[in-house]
């Protein structure tokens, strides 16, 4: 176990979130999953045998998610992000069809998923567009991508070109 990784508080669907990203992304995988004991019941309002944690593996990152009940003020905020660096259009495509389920919240790559986690969906080279010294293309490529929900690379290298 990593000395520092993410930890999502769900109120009830910390396996299925699991199961989901591990579709979603490659290289993913679910280490374990740890289950509510007796002695936990009466403090943690969760029944004996469901699912307490899940840590897994998502791209060669830890996470851990928790069935932790609702509690007000332990929702998902789009505050904390988790970014998707991709290399082409394809892939951010590909993530944006699985994780965007909230199109209201769609805004410059960011996305809100089914179980209201927040992601950025981010082409690899807006960074190195947007590190340019040529200003201009920095106010270009920002022009571009600022009213754009999904990122789309061949208009951002449209604008970065002029």
């Amino acid at each position: 176990m990593p000395k520092l990784h993410p930890f999502l508080w769900f109120e009830d669907k910390a396996e299925e979130a699991a199961n989901y990203y591990v579709s979603v992304f490659k290289n993913s995988k679910i280490h374990s999953i740890v289950r509510y004991p007796e002695a936990a019941e009466k403090v943690s309002g969760r029944t004996a045998g469901s699912v307490m944690t899940v840590d897994l593996e998502l791209e060669g990152e830890h996470f851990a998610f928790l069935n932790g009940g609702k509690v007000p003020g332990f929702e998902f905020s789009s505050a904390i992000s988790f970014v998707v660096n991709c290399e082409d259009q394809a892939e951010i495509d590909h993530y944006w069809e699985k994780l965007s389920a909230v199109p209201e919240a769609e805004q410059c790559g960011w996305c809100k998923d089914k179980f209201g986690v927040t992601w950025q969906i981010v082409p690899k080279v807006l960074n190195e567009m947007l590190s340019d010294s040529d200003q201009a293309k920095v106010e270009r490529v920002t022009a571009c991508f600022m009213p754009m929900k999904k990122f789309n690379i061949a208009e951002l290298e449209k604008a970065y070109k002029g």
